[in-house]
């Protein structure tokens, strides 16, 4: 078994976890509302601007014998400079404050996976990023492009309301099958077991950041009962 294979294996139950979420699959039904998207790119912009930052960190970190790794990463960093715009653009066409969110705090879940990423780069293993790399393209091209449109046709909101997750959604489809090359380079089963102990984890906690966020209906209950 390749160790993508074997990544994709062992966090298989996580990956359920997440997509399980209420918010996420009540999103497939159609169940959404604006302020549930608003509150996503909120925190999406909060984790997504440390993504380049984090990149650096990696590389900075990389042991001698993952040099390798460092054209790679620089490509990466090349490819995700400026995506935190896009989601501020977003939150504009929405109709919503996006200075307010450039300017103000994550929510508790975004800060705590965003403190993780940086803690399992400096402490544990710089390969343990990867993790969440895994995590969140895989995450993207499973749902983004298809929550777009669900989110969209309901809401009526504009094409440039969408910005980050179909672009996103597109670009990630080709980091995937790059990524899997990558990773089947890596040979060191610490490094590898670093990679799927990091990726379950962020599962957890990329699934807490949705479970964060209000749910469509939530709202509704609550104007009904007023």
């Amino acid at each position: 078994m390749s160790f993508h294979a074997r990544l994709l294996a062992d966090t298989a139950d996580a990956r359920a976890g997440l997509l399980g979420t209420p918010i996420i699959q009540g999103c497939l039904r159609g169940d959404v509302s604006l302020p549930s998207y608003l509150a996503f790119l909120r925190e999406a912009y909060h984790h997504v601007r440390h993504t380049v930052p984090l990149l650096h960190a990696c590389k900075a970190a990389l042991p001698a014998r993952n040099g390798w790794l460092a054209e790679p990463l620089d490509e990466y960093i090349e490819e995700e400079q400026g995506h935190d715009a896009w989601i501020l653009d977003d939150i504009r066409a929405c109709g919503g404050d996006a200075e307010a969110v450039r300017l103000g705090p994550p929510g508790h879940a975004t800060e705590v996976m965003v403190a993780y990423a940086y803690d399992t780069i400096a402490r544990v293993n710089p390969l343990g990023f990867f993790g969440m790399v895994h995590v969140l393209e895989g995450t993207s091209v499973s749902l983004a492009l298809m929550a777009a449109d669900q989110i969209q046709k309901p809401l009526g909101l504009p094409d440039s309301a969408f910005s980050y997750l179909r672009s996103h959604g597109t670009l990630d489809r080709e980091h995937t099958a790059h990524f899997e090359l990558l990773m089947d380079r890596i040979e060191d089963r610490g490094d590898q077991d670093a990679i799927v102990h990091a990726a379950r984890a962020f599962y957890r906690l990329y699934g807490d950041v949705f479970r964060s966020l209000p749910l469509p209906h939530a709202r509704a209950v609550a104007e009904a009962a007023s």
